[in-house]
Parts: C-alpha cells; sequence; structure tokens
C-alpha cells in the first residue's frame, strides 16, 4: 500500500500514480444436527433452513456479478431455466427457491449456493451437446442442496468468512494478473471449496437420479464426466475453479456409467434432447471463437502475460464487437499495462452494453480515479453501489473519489461506514488515518 500521508497528498494535487489505482481497485474487492432430506439420517449442519436461503439473498448477487451477470440472452437463460424446473419439483427439497441464469464468465463451472441460486458458465454451456448433460450438470447442483452439503461444511459462519477471505486477499495484492485471473473465479473458490469427494459422489447419484425421473436418459451423466475429464486433459487451466469446487475424478464418472448401465438402463433408450439443446443455444454456440479466445485471454493475464493477454481480447472483440465480458476484459487487460485512458474507453463501452451490470462500473470508476477524474469516479461508484448496495470496498473507493473532490465531511462518512464493516488491512489503516488526521476521532 501507499504509505497514508504521501497518497493523500497527491489526491490533494490529483496526482495519483497506477499503483496507487492498482491499490485502489484491489482495497475494492470484497465479495446442531438436522434430519437430512435424504432418507432422514441425522446429520450436523451449521445453519436453518431459513438461514441457507439467506445466504442466497445476501451474496449470490455478488458472486454472479463478479461472474459478469446473467447473459443477455432471454432465450438461452429461459430455457436453461426450463430444464431446471422440469427437474427441481421432483427433488427431495422441491419447495427450496430454486434459479437458474447462464453468466457472462469465460472459465468452465457450475456452482449453487445452499438455497438453489445456480450460475452457468456460458463456457461450461458451449461445450455441453445435449439437453441430458445439461440436465446432469444441474441436477448434481440441485443435489448438494438437497444433500444440504453447504450447511454441512460451514454453517452459520460462511458469509462472514467469505467476506473477510475476499477482503484480505484483495487488501493484500498488488497486481492485477491476481485481481483478474480467470473471470470470477476467486469468489466462487473462496464460498464453495470444501466439497469432499464423498459430497461430490452423493451430488452425482442424487443428480442421475432427479435425471432420471424427470424422463432423461442416465447416460446424460456419464457423458458430462466424459467431457470434464477430457476437458482435465486439454485445457487444465480453464477448469481449475471446477475442479477445486468440485473435485473431479475418472472414478466418478466410472460410477456414472455404472449406475446407468443397471439401475437406470431402462432409461438409455429415451431422447437425450440434442435438437431442442442446439436449437435453444444457438445464439450463444455462435459465439463459442469469441469464448475460447477470452478464455485463452484470462490464461494468459493469469500468467501475466499481457501482450498475449491483449491480442487474445482483440481477437474476441473483432468475432463479436458487442460482447460485455471481451470489452471488459480488456480494458483490465490494457490497466495492467499502465494503458489506462484506453482501458477506460473500453470499460464505458461495457457499461453501455449492460449498464444493469455492475462490474464495468467498479472498474470504470477506479481507472477514472487514475486519470485525475475524481468526480467520474464517484459517479461510477455510487452507480456500482445502487446495484450492490452493501460492498464495504466500494464504499471506501467512494470516499477516496470525495477526498479527491475536496469533499472532506461526505469523504469521512465513507470511511467510517467502510471501518465499520472492515477493522484490519490497509484500507482501514488509511480510512483511520484520515478520519484522525481530520478530527474525527482521536
Amino acid at each position: 500500500m501507499p504509505s497514508n500521508a504521501p497518497l493523500a497528498q497527491r489526491l490533494a494535487r490529483q496526482r495519483l500514480t497506477r499503483r496507487d489505482v492498482l491499490w485502489f481497485f484491489s482495497a475494492a474487492a470484497l465479495s446442531g444436527c438436522a434430519q437430512s432430506p435424504i432418507g432422514g439420517k441425522s446429520i450436523l449442519v451449521g445453519m436453518s433452513e431459513a438461514q441457507e436461503k439467506a445466504v442466497d439473498q445476501q451474496v449470490a448477487p455478488q458472486q454472479f456479478s463478479t461472474d459478469l451477470g446473467p447473459i443477455q440472452d432471454s432465450q438461452v437463460n429461459t430455457y436453461v431455466s426450463s430444464v431446471g424446473q422440469r427437474m427441481d419439483k421432483l427433488t427431495h427439497r422441491p419447495n427450496m427457491p430454486y434459479s437458474y441464469r447462464v453468466l457472462n464468465a469465460n472459465y468452465v463451472n457450475a456452482y449453487t449456493f445452499p438455497g438453489g441460486a445456480m450460475g452457468v458458465t456460458r463456457g461450461i454451456l458451449v461445450e455441453l451437446q445435449d439437453e441430458a448433460e445439461l440436465a446432469a450438470l444441474l441436477g448434481h447442483e440441485m443435489g448438494h442442496v438437497n444433500a444440504r452439503h453447504a450447511a454441512q461444511r460451514q454453517g452459520q459462519s460462511m458469509v462472514a468468512s467469505v467476506a473477510m477471505a475476499g477482503v484480505g486477499i484483495a487488501a493484500s495484492s498488488s497486481e492485477w494478473g491476481g485481481l483478474v485471473a480467470i473471470g470470477g473465479q476467486l469468489g466462487a473458490s473462496l464460498l464453495l471449496s470444501g466439497y469432499s469427494r464423498d459430497n461430490e459422489r452423493e451430488a452425482d447419484a442424487l443428480g442421475q437420479e432427479y435425471m432420471v425421473r424427470a424422463g432423461y436418459p442416465a447416460s446424460g451423466m456419464t457423458r458430462l464426466h466424459e467431457l470434464l475429464v477430457r476437458q482435465q486433459k486439454e485445457q487444465p487451466g480453464m477448469l481449475q475453479t471446477m475442479f477445486s469446487t468440485h473435485p473431479m475424478s475418472v472414478e466418478r464418472r466410472d460410477t456414472a456409467q455404472q449406475l446407468a448401465s443397471t439401475q437406470y438402463a431402462a432409461s438409455l433408450k429415451r431422447d437425450p434432447g440434442r435438437q431442442r439443446f442446439m436449437d435453444s443455444t444457438a445464439s450463444l454456440r455462435r459465439i463459442k471463437p469469441t469464448i475460447e479466445a477470452c478464455q485463452n485471454g484470462e490464461v494468459a493475464m493469469a500468467s501475466k502475460a499481457y501482450d498475449k493477454a491483449e491480442g487474445q481480447f482483440r481477437s474476441a472483440l473483432q468475432k463479436t464487437p458487442r460482447d460485455y465480458a471481451s470489452n471488459l476484459l480488456m480494458g483490465q487487460c490494457l490497466e495492467a499495462q499502465g494503458k489506462s485512458r484506453e482501458a477506460l474507453a473500453y470499460a464505458n463501452t461495457a457499461k453501455q452494453i449492460y449498464p444493469q451490470e455492475a462490474q464495468a462500473h467498479k472498474l470504470a470508476g477506479a481507472l477514472a480515479l487514475g486519470l485525475k477524474d475524481p468526480a467520474a469516479a464517484y459517479a461510477s461508484l455510487d452507480q456500482y453501489d445502487r446495484m450492490l448496495p452493501g460492498d464495504a470496498g466500494v464504499g471506501f473507493l467512494k470516499g477516496v473519489a470525495l477526498e479527491g473532490m475536496g469533499k472532506r465531511q461526505e469523504a469521512a462518512r465513507q470511511y467510517a461506514g467502510y471501518l465499520n464493516q472492515q477493522r484490519q488491512g490497509k484500507a482501514a489503516e488509511y480510512a483511520y488515518s484520515r478520519l484522525r488526521g481530520w478530527g474525527y476521532v482521536k
């Protein structure tokens, strides 16, 4: 972190360095016993059903935004939701508030929150070949919800521990490569990591049961695992998050195959829904080359190979100029190379393409601070805050912007609000030093 006194002087003179901007952006990155619904066995859980639902409401919007929000393709989102809804009413917990969306993230993964709020990345959806594979993917996530794996694993401390871990990692980072590594995987990994192999086996078994109940062939689960095993060999970088949140093994594939050929053999003659899947996802699959270029660019960014990453993002934008993710990633890549003004242009384009999604507003705000325009920075950050309220880091950045505008009292309120939520780390130290220097605390 830049030292407090020199940073305050640079703010006053509007002479922030690139290191200041990188730090500002990193400081904003956050993000008993019961009866099991499966067979009625006793399980140790740390949250009630109401708390499981509350976790979804509190945490899911932030994570979905970290993964760049639902794709702007209502047909694809409606289709994926219809597959989920066909199955979720046949689960052991049909009254949970299940919801489904395809996310703009390019990495290969799907995940769920304890109450059933599910995200499927566009990176994995374009790799699937039929509706039965999609049903297997969603069914597996339903398995985690129905077995209450998250409740068993982390309990009531989940939200607090995730928020604290996110702040700590962000505040200690000073390199963009660490902040933008492969989509939004940081948040998903922190929240969802820790599923055991036994959890995964149970989710597989439940997912296969649910998809068969819904009229799909059980072989869809086998093909999904075959896809993932193959991708692990061919593109391990893009599966990094999936295998940290969902430990994969050939054994899981073989188990699915064994169940398909024995217990669920009667289902194998069913239609896997390939034509329906292809028709319903055609608009997304048309931009698969764009998604692949973004994947390559994000892997390069994670390795700090910024020239290579920029080339990949330019390739993506040539293919699909109005792609939200490509524009946002290009902005991040350019800022990593010190090209802040060019980066801001891409961030602003991303805002125009998808004004309802928050991440471009945060990026534009951080960039505007570096370009000595605290008023524009505040406007973007305040818009983010309206979309996703409660992000303490964004409140801190708003304080920085207000301080740069000479609005000390309003900046002090933002710093105080930040300190009410976060008492440790460099951002907290800076906020406290300003409040003390201004006489608000002794």
